[in-house]
């Protein structure tokens, strides 16, 4: 074979083999949304907006079609920022930011405030909001979870954990929560007859677990190499993530595409699309960090579908990016 044919042939399988990775190295857009870094982020489920708690800016909430700042706010003007996580309803009217002992609310329409809440018996571990905003569950390090109907006033409390929680998601309509923590144990948990609907036992400190938000799928991870799926309907193992580090600790986790696929995140800048009936690895991006950042990395606070043929993530540089997607 003639030299210059066979130096095509290798580009062409390069180009191929890359492809079949899935790695892409440069975003297709990126905007800075905190000049100095964030401390958490969250991107709405449909990518539409943005919450980040940052050094500079407090919570700011940013319009990310248009690269629009709307709204900053603050828990104390003047203090410090120690606000650790931030939320955004499915329907995009409400915000939630929380620090170790307190919550607040905020309209995303007017940027008015919906409610400040104080934590007093035990830190928050972690804190999500239903799809309305009109429900809140926070889990602490006490072990203990609280579901309250913000429009009601009811208040539900379920002591179930023996150690600290870690990691705790809500169904879309509140109904139904689930947490992981120190103590090797995740419930599903119905809100509505105060049961445990199921419990999983795993050989390590649970990380990170997640819903797809019509509660059809569950993702459970611990602090080692267990990273499953779940079919909640069935209440059969779906999947196990298949990878080769020996462990995998997840920042960021979010099913897509009706529960076909899971978006996942970590602390070195990784991005992975994978799917959930095999459990096998699609694609994988890396965000950017900043430039003064020593060691060169950055945390993936938030990933989530940008279009059909993209992904959009918020990382701790402070940087809005979207990526190529292969068609699914």
């Amino acid at each position: 074979m003639p030299l210059a044919n066979t130096y095509k042939l290798l580009l062409l399988l390069s180009t191929l083999l890359l492809s079949a990775c899935g790695q892409y190295s440069q975003p297709t857009q990126q905007y800075e949304h905190a000049v100095e870094g964030a401390f958490s982020a969250e991107i709405s489920q449909n990518g539409d907006y943005s919450i980040i708690s940052s050094i500079r800016h407090g919570i700011s909430l940013w319009d990310n079609r248009n690269n629009k700042l709307l709204f900053n706010w603050y828990h104390h003007k003047g203090q410090n920022n120690d606000v650790f996580i931030v939320r955004l309803s499915a329907n995009n009217n409400v915000a939630l930011s929380a620090s170790r002992n307190e919550f607040a609310l905020w309209d995303t329409k007017t940027g008015k405030s919906l409610g400040f809440y104080k934590v007093s018996d035990s830190p928050i571990r972690d804190i999500q909001l239903s799809e309305n905003g009109q429900f809140v569950v926070y889990g602490q390090v006490n072990g203990k979870l609280v579901h309250i109907n913000l429009d009601t006033g009811r208040r539900l409390e379920a002591p179930l954990h023996r150690e600290k929680i870690n990691s705790i998601d809500m169904s879309n309509n509140g109904r139904y929560v689930l947490s992981g923590g120190n103590d090797h144990l995740a419930f599903l948990w119905d809100t509505d007859t105060a049961q445990v609907v199921k419990s999983f036992e795993f050989k390590n400190r649970i990380s990170m677990v997640r819903l797809e938000k019509n509660g059809r799928f569950a993702f459970i991870a611990d602090t080692q190499k267990a990273s499953q799926i779940w079919d909640l309907k069935t209440g059969k193992l779906r999947s196990t993530l298949i990878y080769h580090a020996r462990q995998s600790i997840f920042s960021s986790v979010r099913f897509i595409k009706d529960g076909q696929y899971l978006l996942t995140g970590n602390a070195t800048k990784k991005v992975v699309l994978w799917d959930t009936k095999t459990g096998l690895a699609k694609q994988d991006w890396l965000v950017t960090p900043r430039k003064e950042t020593r060691p060169k990395t950055a945390v993936v606070y938030s990933a989530t579908l940008w279009s059909d043929s993209e992904i959009v993530t918020e990382s701790s540089a402070g940087l809005l990016e979207t990526w190529p997607l292969a068609p699914l």
